[in-house]
């Protein structure tokens, strides 16, 4: 059976700002959603996931998208994805990129419609070919000569569906990860502030800033990936996680876990996804999820519970949590964590 791994995840509090909103007039704005009837902030998927590839870039790990803080874009070691898409054995037995095995990738093209003399020319080249392999003797079809045109009639017709019909590479990612919402709702506040120099109508503009936490969920099944051990890098990066929000981010927010909930288990189903609540003086709460042990439909003996969240744990939370693994840092969760892993998966240290 198939281990998974699933994580519930709360930032420390702090003035979010410029997270990829839309600009209204001179208004920076932040990314809203409707959650539980109010108004609440949000960071996507896509940004975190940014941000987990950048943590191990950082780190020394190859990966296949880097990324190049002088142009402000990324720069790609292998665009092809030659370990995954090539049909040559040797080729995919080779070596793959962390972010490309946890992350997944996709790149499509679609079908070549301008410039169709090169498509009427593989079609012209591909008629040759097969009428002379039809013309071919029977003694003439068993040789060598037979054998070269069947192969490149074979790598016409597919450069041939290619022009006409586009391609689409892809792996889908082994990390799932949830959008970030804001624990608390959103209330307007702007700060108003003004461009340094020659002053113009733009010079003075406002942003929004939320006081709040985010909390934010992962799904992972190390089964999925080309190297297993490579979940244990995927509870590092987020452990260690900085900013998120854009590489042009002008703010700081802190995205490492001021509190975590990580579970390991034959469970296919998370069950504990936006799971935190936060008190009027900013505190962290778990009240679903223990409900969620109470009833039976989490394994207490599944879950590593680590930072802030553990102060809110009174003796009644503790004896639902009997078995779990309660630490009160973060990393020493994590810490823990990654040796059940490791032993579980018979694995010793993590994937590059």
């Amino acid at each position: 059976m198939s281990k998974h791994l699933f994580g519930l995840i709360a930032t420390p509090y702090g003035a979010a700002a410029n997270n990829r909103g839309e600009n209204e007039g001179n208004i920076t704005t932040l990314q809203k959603i409707l959650w539980k009837g109010d108004v609440h902030t949000t960071v996507s998927a896509e940004a975190i996931r940014w941000a987990l590839r950048y943590y191990w870039e950082k780190q020394g790990l190859d990966v296949n998208r880097r990324w190049n803080d002088e142009t402000y874009d990324h720069e790609w070691r292998d665009q092809s994805w030659a370990p995954w898409t090539s049909k040559d054995e040797t080729v995919r037995k080779q070596d793959t990129y962390i972010d490309d095995d946890v992350l997944g990738f996709m790149l499509a093209e679609a079908a070549n419609t301008d410039g169709s003399d090169e498509l009427d020319d593989l079609q012209k080249e591909k008629k040759r070919i097969d009428q002379e392999l039809k013309s071919l003797s029977k003694d003439e079809a068993n040789g060598e000569r037979a054998k070269s045109l069947k192969q490149r009639s074979k790598e016409l017709a597919s450069a041939i569906k290619i022009r006409s019909e586009g391609t689409c590479d892809k792996r889908r990612g082994a990390l799932e990860v949830t959008r970030a919402i804001s624990l608390s709702p959103f209330v307007g506040d702007i700060t108003f502030n003004a461009k340094s120099g020659t002053k113009t109508n733009t010079s003075l503009y406002g942003t929004e800033v939320h006081a709040t936490r985010y909390q934010y969920g992962i799904a992972l099944t190390p089964s999925s990936l080309r190297d297993r051990a490579r979940a244990m890098r995927v509870v590092e990066a987020v452990i260690n996680l900085r900013e998120v929000g854009g590489n042009h981010s002008r703010f700081l927010f802190d995205f490492s876990p001021s509190s975590v909930i990580l579970r390991w288990t034959d469970d296919f189903a998370p069950r504990m996804l936006y799971g935190f609540d936060m008190s009027e003086d900013g505190k962290v709460t778990m009240t679903q999820v223990l409900k969620k042990v109470k009833d039976g439909d989490i394994n207490s003996k599944e879950l590593f519970i680590g930072g802030e969240i553990t102060e809110s744990l009174n003796d009644e939370a503790l004896r639902i949590l009997e078995g779990a693994c309660v630490c009160p840092g973060v990393k020493a969760a994590a810490q823990k964590l990654v040796e059940r892993m490791g032993n579980d998966l018979a694995l010793v240290g993590a994937g590059n």
